[in-house]
């Protein structure tokens, strides 16, 4: 028996080493960037100016709580704030995940709490605020789609904003709670924008209906005291 087993064991070690990581599929009516039809809006998109800034920096969150953290590591890079070093650069300069905390930033939501329950829509203004930056916060119950299209495109077409929306996952058929990540262009045509999604182990950059991204993002958030989740544009 026992060389039996050993066989399966060896065969399951086998197995797992041929195991592939793949990002969950996307559900219908939202577009990977990676496909044709992305690549397409892309290069026919209106707005697409914070695409480049943020791509050079474009990062993968550490931990399922950290979207927040990933996405302020990666504004801050794109915006030039003077870098600290960093562990992963050598001693270079660059934000990561771990030194875009400070005693201001943890005054407001520490690391730990982060690490814990991740951020709600004012937990990240608060923490980019701390950081110094300039900061609009707007839940999506005390605007309207159109006000929140007109904000993105121009935050995206302009050298000094950027945005960063909070929307619930499972509203547009993806798994499954909040999530946090910027937004880097816009197709007029489609009225779609491209989501630069942190977590890029379990979904790639996609563009999501202006409509169906705002309704996402008008959902309550019971971390938030029940108000509604919803977007904020961020300068130095």
């Amino acid at each position: 028996m026992r060389w039996m087993v050993a066989i399966v064991v060896a065969a399951m070690v086998a197995g797992a080493g041929q195991a592939r990581a793949e990002t969950l599929p996307l559900p219908a009516g939202v577009i990977g960037f990676d496909s044709p039809q992305g690549e397409a809006l892309f290069m026919g998109a209106e707005a697409r100016h914070d695409y480049f800034a943020l791509s050079i920096f474009f990062t993968t969150q550490i931990n399922p709580a950290y979207c927040g953290p990933a996405s302020i590591a990666m504004v801050l890079n794109a915006l030039d704030v003077p870098r600290p070093p960093s562990d992963l650069t050598l001693g270079l300069g660059l934000f990561d995940q771990h030194n875009i905390f400070t005693p201001a930033t943890e005054a407001v939501k520490p690391a730990a709490a982060i690490l814990r329950g991740g951020m709600t829509l004012d937990d990240l203004g608060g923490v980019l605020a701390a950081r110094g930056l300039h900061v609009d916060v707007h839940h999506a119950a005390d605007t309207d789609l159109d006000a929140f299209r007109r904000a993105a495109v121009a935050a995206i077409n302009d050298d000094d904003h950027f945005i960063l929306v909070n929307y619930l996952r499972k509203a547009i058929g993806q798994q499954e709670g909040g999530h946090i990540s910027p937004l880097a262009a816009y197709d007029a045509d489609s009225d779609r924008f491209l989501i630069l999604d942190v977590s890029r182990y379990k979904y790639p950059p996609a563009w999501v209906a202006a409509a169906s991204l705002f309704a996402a993002m008008n959902t309550p958030d019971s971390d938030n005291h029940d108000r509604t989740r919803g977007y904020l544009l961020v300068s130095r």
